[in-house]
């Protein structure tokens, strides 16, 4: 054994960690096939990771995703929102994104709202 990790060798992972992504795996499955895919996205997309919530705005099929997918992304995503203002721009997901780019760019953070005085 070697002193330092081999970037090339998978990660391994514990057999209880293991057995929780497939019950989460299977639990979803499961919703998707049961249940209302859209109502099981729109959840999911709450915990997503930014990639994930970008796709979703760009790509979903739902439009009801892809708003609130839209609503959900930051400054971080600023590029994202551009684009579909851009390419979208007589649809109502082109309306979204310009709201939302407005939005951010209108944010003053926590500070700046608790301080602000009109």
């Amino acid at each position: 054994m070697g002193c330092c990790d081999d970037p090339t060798e998978p990660e391994k992972i514990s057999r209880s960690d293991w057995v929780l992504l497939q019950e989460q795996y299977g639990n979803l499955q499961r919703d998707l096939f049961t249940g209302d895919p859209e109502k099981v996205m729109l959840k999911a997309l709450q915990s997503a990771s930014t990639y994930l919530q970008e796709l979703a705005a760009l790509r979903a099929h739902y439009d009801s995703v892809r708003q609130a997918a839209i609503r959900l992304l930051n400054k971080e995503s600023l590029n994202v929102l551009q684009r579909i203002a851009e390419q979208e721009s007589d649809s109502d997901m082109g309306t979204a994104a310009r709201q939302r780019i407005a939005e951010l760019e209108n944010d003053t953070g926590l500070f700046g709202r608790l301080f602000h005085s009109e």
